[in-house]
């Protein structure tokens, strides 16, 4: 029998495979590319694609890929046979290096947030070697980074590298002050928690809502939801174990690290949680979770729902992207040390992250900014939209007595000046778990809960790994000038606590005085919808840290900023039209058809007893008629609301429409609709309702 470690990463040119099939030379050649950027010499690129080559065919494959990240959100792929046509009529498989490491798709339909014109079509990909190719269905699908016929990154990935190599610069100047001679590099690494919702198939093809737009945008609340918290981590039904031991067999022949997985609090809601890989690696590993997640589901006659927020009442979708930092040589540079100097390292590196986290907290916030996620934000289910750190008591504590001069009262009774022994030894688990928090400290580790569940998790790293990098960039430009380190150390330390301890807090962000603290008391952005929080994409502050570190253009800032914005406007404009169409075409009509049967029986029992009181049926019509007329009246609000978007002389003023106009109009439409659901007869209800949704799979 084939056990997982027999089959795991078997559709994945990895490192064994790479061991097996190239030369000793081509092999420590591309791995010199891989691990330390070196540029990869053509005939080199020529083995590598021969290998990778013969190794997909092998395995059934008919076609390549360079399988890249657009600002879409998604991925994009264009396939290419492997053949090539013989003299003699026949064909051969070829595969060379220079269409392994470069390719040629048509950039004209992707988003560029005005990058390029409509008429310049050319893009280019380009191969990632540090992310390894794999196989999907029977085509080898090539990680790369997709950008513009002028240079300019029209992906996700690129400017995601581009953070992980300025925070690995920044990171190294910091090591080489602590004396790490034989560190090479610094790496992020993540590990991103991913919620999920399965519907049944024959369920969710009668809801133009979830259809359309992947949430339902009408629902009464079901007599029971996720109140007796018996969902969350109880036993998981047949149908849904089936689907997710299929789903973990998907995964593990990619290589994907698929590691936990359970029902999460909502009824319908699941989980899976990998184990940590490189940034960039575990980005595309997510994109590949989502797809697959699709796929299996549709086997298992279910559908994979990723929005944020697809049933209003119950709890939404997040992506918890738990984020650290490391060695070459495998040490979490978050990790507590056991010495003092390796405490005053760690205590460094935690005060870059709470400067950049204070910094930037707007652009954490554009980082998970969309539609979807505006209504998770804050919903007693997620972190609020207003960024602040979790530490836990005892971190907290031990920065006090450093800002203050204090003895810390833990471990060692003395005072805390960094460099010299009297640091505490930290126990193995600082801190407890936070749910409530946007960003908590786990240990090790710090937890990033704002994102979304269909979020690319490659937004919120390129933001977090530049702003740290900015920190360290501060730091190691003062202690590099320093006379006495050990004392330049602890005053930095010391002023960054003082200066940003603002954004600690350890107590409940679900509770609406924390909201009031914080914006009024500590100062603390506050930015609750998309339209409030993108525009501050431009602000000075975060042009000059992005582009200084070679992050971003400031042309491709703007790009970015005009196509999140521009993709808010365009999923709630679908989702206003999807309202109006339901309104007008099933929910209207039905309560209309259930009154007129309702009065026709009425008329009917007037007529066999017309000694009894038809009083309820007549009131029954009464209140149906003046929800129709209501829904009706709504609908028309809808639509006058839509038009307004629909004028709008920019994106940002059609994004600020939607915000104070195009949503109210669509909540109070639904309120009637959902009022409307409760009166009317199952039978006459024109879809399926949140209770056959949410408890459909058994």
């Amino acid at each position: 029998m084939q056990t997982v470690a027999d089959y795991f990463g078997s559709m994945v040119f990895d490192d064994r495979v790479m061991r097996a099939t190239l030369s000793a030379e081509v092999y420590r050649s591309l791995k010199k590319t891989i691990d330390q950027g070196a540029q990869l010499d053509l005939s080199v690129a020529n083995a590598v694609a021969s290998a990778m080559k013969d190794w997909a065919v092998s395995k059934g494959a008919t076609h390549y890929t360079h399988w890249f990240q657009p600002l879409t959100g998604i991925t994009a792929e264009k396939h290419d046979s492997f053949i090539t046509p013989a003299p003699d009529g026949r064909v051969i498989m070829e595969f060379s290096g220079k269409e392994l490491i470069k390719g040629e798709p048509d950039a004209s339909s992707f988003p560029s947030g005005g990058l390029r014109a409509t008429f310049e079509a050319r893009g280019y990909t380009a191969w990632d070697p540090t992310s390894y190719a794999f196989i999907k269905g029977k085509t080898l699908c090539i990680p790369t980074a997709f950008c513009s016929y002028g240079g300019d990154a029209l992906d996700k990935k690129t400017p995601l590298l581009r953070s992980m190599e300025a925070l690995n610069r920044q990171a190294m100047r910091i090591l080489k002050l602590f004396g790490n001679k034989n560190v090479k590099c610094v790496r992020t690494s993540v590990g991103p928690e991913q919620e999920y919702f399965l519907v049944p198939k024959e369920l969710y093809d009668k809801r133009k809502d979830l259809i359309y737009t992947g949430r339902t945008l009408f629902g009464a609340k079901p007599p029971k939801g996720q109140e007796m918290d018996d969902h969350y981590f109880g036993v998981i039904k047949p149908r849904v174990a089936a689907f997710m031991d299929d789903l973990n067999e998907e995964l593990w022949k990619l290589g994907v690290l698929a590691k936990t997985e359970h029902n999460e609090v909502s009824p319908a809601q699941h989980e899976l949680a990998p184990v940590f890989s490189t940034t960039n690696i575990a980005t595309d590993h997510n994109q590949l979770t989502m797809e697959i997640m699709q796929k299996v589901a549709a086997r298992h006659g279910l559908v994979c729902l990723l929005h944020e927020k697809p049933f209003a009442g119950v709890n939404g979708s997040g992506k918890h992207n738990n984020w650290s930092i490391a060695t070459d040589k495998g040490v979490n540079l978050l990790t507590p040390g056991e010495t003092p100097h390796e405490n005053a390292q760690f205590l460094l590196f935690l005060c870059a992250v709470l400067k950049a986290v204070d910094d930037y907290q707007d652009l954490l916030r554009i980082a998970v900014a969309t539609a979807g996620n505006d209504h998770r934000l804050g919903a007693n289910e997620a972190p609020p939209a207003v960024v602040s750190v979790f530490l836990g008591d005892e971190l907290t504590a031990i920065l006090d007595a450093i800002e203050n001069d204090l003895p810390y009262s833990g471990t060692k009774k003395k005072l805390l000046k960094l460099g010299v022994d009297v640091l505490p030894l930290f126990p193995k688990d600082t801190t407890d778990r936070n749910r409530t928090s946007p960003f908590a400290f786990t240990g090790n580790k710090f937890e990033f809960r704002m994102l979304g569940s269909s979020n690319s998790i490659a937004c919120a790293n390129i933001m977090l790994n530049s702003a740290v990098a900015e920190s360290l960039k501060i730091y190691a430009d003062r202690l590099e000038d320093a006379k006495d380190f050990n004392t330049a150390l602890h005053a930095m330390i010391k002023k960054t606590i003082k200066d940003h301890k603002r954004i600690i807090f350890n107590g409940n962000g679900y509770d609406d005085a924390w909201i009031e603290e914080a914006t009024l008391k500590r100062g603390l952005l506050n930015y609750p919808t998309t339209p409030d929080c993108m525009p501050h994409l431009m602000d000075k502050k975060n042009v000059d840290m992005l582009t200084s570190h070679g992050v971003y253009s400031e042309k491709e800032l703007a790009s970015r900023c005009d196509i999140m914005l521009e993709n808010y406007c365009k999923t709630v404009v679908i989702e206003a039209s999807t309202m109006i169409d339901m309104a007008q075409k099933q929910i209207i009509p039905a309560v209309e058809k259930y009154a007129a049967s309702v009065a026709r029986a009425a008329v009917s029992k007037q007529t066999l007893l017309p000694d009894i009181d038809c009083g309820y049926e007549k009131e029954l019509v009464k209140t149906l008629s003046c929800l129709t007329a209501q829904a009706s009246a709504k609908t028309a609000a809808l639509k006058a609301a839509l038009e307004k978007v629909r004028v709008a002389s920019s994106v940002t003023e059609e994004a600020f429409a939607i915000r104070d106009g195009l949503l109210p109009a669509m909540n109070e439409l639904r309120a009637v609709a959902d009022e409307a659901e409760t009166r009317t007869a199952e039978e006459f209800w024109p879809f399926p309702t949140y209770g056959e949704l949410l408890f459909g799979v058994r």
